[in-house]
């Protein structure tokens, strides 16, 4: 999944980072509420981690803006633990959640799992298509209960397709999910991928859609007699 994570203290930004990163997912980053504003308002996230307390534009005023523009990714956001009236406003502003400082990371991997849930038709923390078992929590994957061996690049293309199972995903799509902004992003890179993942799933589990993209099946389709 694709992640913006918005906090202007160094040490805390890296650490949401590469704690993020580390459980499979794409993450972007922003220090200040107009940077937020912006990648938040004219790029595709799967979910925000967002600090209140930003320079040049505070959070509930980032948050207010993506809500006004029609930006319904889900929100979590962080607050001082004194700060009880940020948390009520938070959540009228459209959060989906908060947590306060200081905190668990493993909290807020936790948190951040159960808001993407909500966007899956998944309902825990291990996802199942056909014989097919991906483990948000752990970042792992197994086919007929065999572990499978997946680069990251691979693992996060497929945990995208089973998110969204039956649903036709476009390269662009896919490539937008797997490189970060910053990087050159090459959709023909995806093809790549997507064949090596084939070749470690069950024939069939990935269809492709001509002209269109890429979908996850929940069974290996049949031949047509």
């Amino acid at each position: 999944m694709r992640i913006l994570v918005v906090e202007d203290e160094p040490t805390l930004q890296t650490q949401l980072r590469d704690a993020i990163a580390a459980a499979g997912h794409t993450v972007e980053t922003a220090a200040d509420g107009s940077t937020a504003q912006y990648l938040g308002q004219e790029e595709a996230f799967d979910a925000v981690v967002l600090d209140l307390g930003l320079p040049v534009v505070d959070g509930l005023t980032v948050l207010r803006h993506w809500r006004a523009g029609g930006r319904n990714m889900p929100v979590l956001i962080l607050t001082a633990r004194s700060a009880w009236h940020e948390k009520v406003m938070g959540m009228d502003a459209g959060a989906d959640d908060y947590l306060a400082k200081p905190f668990h990371m493993e909290e807020l991997l936790a948190r951040l799992r159960a808001l993407l849930r909500r966007l899956s038709p998944h309902s825990s923390a291990q996802w199942q298509c056909g014989s097919i078992l991906l483990d948000t929590r752990q970042a792992t994957v197994a086919v007929d209960g065999l572990p499978l061996v997946l680069t990251s690049h691979e693992f996060k293309i497929l945990a995208l397709l089973m998110q969204r199972v039956g649903e036709v995903l476009s390269r662009t799509e896919l490539s937008e999910h797997l490189y970060p902004q910053d990087s050159e992003r090459d959709s023909n890179t995806i093809e790549v991928f997507v064949g090596r993942l084939r070749k470690k799933l069950p024939a069939g589990s990935i269809e492709t859609v001509r002209g269109l993209g890429y979908r996850l099946v929940p069974a290996p389709a049949e031949s047509l007699p």
